[in-house]
């Protein structure tokens, strides 16, 4: 059996989409789309994984600031590398304290206001030989979540699958928050006050769907809304998807 879970010495949320059933009788195809946490970590034994995997794509979501940080080894592993950032800068610790509920306002203002970042990984996934390809955050459940859900969305994945498959990241910000107090010790604290962070409630991806069905009808009306074409969506669904056996 597949296993949705990659694991990787330097990346703790690294997954397959594959294997979510639409409702027309398709399934998503194994091996061919991955989201992912920051991949700057990666070690020779990942990249082997990474390789054994056929990536040739990887789309990073991050800021620039993030970027700066770290970022996908492509001296050591060639690929073709696209930075599409869908929010300018992450929100100050602070934040999270003072602002009850910014995750959920977050992904909202990402799908209201990301929409030519959202259109242009749309695009870049469904380029002629950009699979097996990754898309990846620094968590890889927040703005990673939002493409997720759309790319699940539109090729027909029902609502509660797409949900599940978000909060299969909760048990990865787990292993994420003990990975970052290893790196940074002296905001140990501060790690673990944060835990809006590192939630992944389906609670925050049901909010989402009733937002674009308020705003926009439904995903493929937030599609059309944003100008993602029809070509595009028939890309994408004959890339990810495979007939029922």
């Amino acid at each position: 059996m597949t296993q949705r879970h990659v694991a990787l010495d330097g990346a703790v949320n690294f997954r397959d989409l594959g294997g979510y059933v639409t409702g027309d009788g398709h399934r998503t195809r194994w091996r061919v789309l991955f989201r992912a946490d920051g991949l700057g970590d990666l070690s020779e034994k990942d990249m082997d994984v990474v390789r054994k995997l056929g990536i040739r794509t990887v789309v990073d979501l991050r800021s620039g600031h993030e970027l700066d940080q770290s970022r996908f080894d492509t001296v050591v592993y060639p690929v073709d590398f696209h930075h599409i950032p869908f929010i300018d800068a992450l929100p100050h610790a602070d934040e999270w304290d003072l602002t009850p509920g910014l995750l959920g306002a977050q992904y909202k203002e990402m799908l209201d206001e990301a929409t030519s970042q959202i259109v242009a990984a749309l695009e870049v996934l469904t380029t002629p030989d950009a699979i097996p390809a990754v898309f990846h955050c620094t968590a890889g459940k927040d703005r990673t979540g939002l493409l997720a859900a759309l790319v699940l969305s539109l090729v027909g994945v029902p609502e509660e699958t797409v949900v599940a498959d978000y909060a299969l990241s909760g048990a990865a910000m787990e292993r994420l928050r003990a990975k970052l107090i290893v790196k940074y010790p002296d905001g140990t604290d501060v790690i673990n006050g944060l835990d809006e962070v590192f939630s992944a409630k389906p609670s925050n991806m049901i909010d989402l769907f009733v937002h674009l069905r308020e705003h926009y009808g439904s995903v493929t009306g937030y599609a059309a809304a944003i100008g993602v074409t029809e070509l595009v969506i028939g890309q994408l669904r004959a890339l990810l998807l495979e007939p029922l056996p």
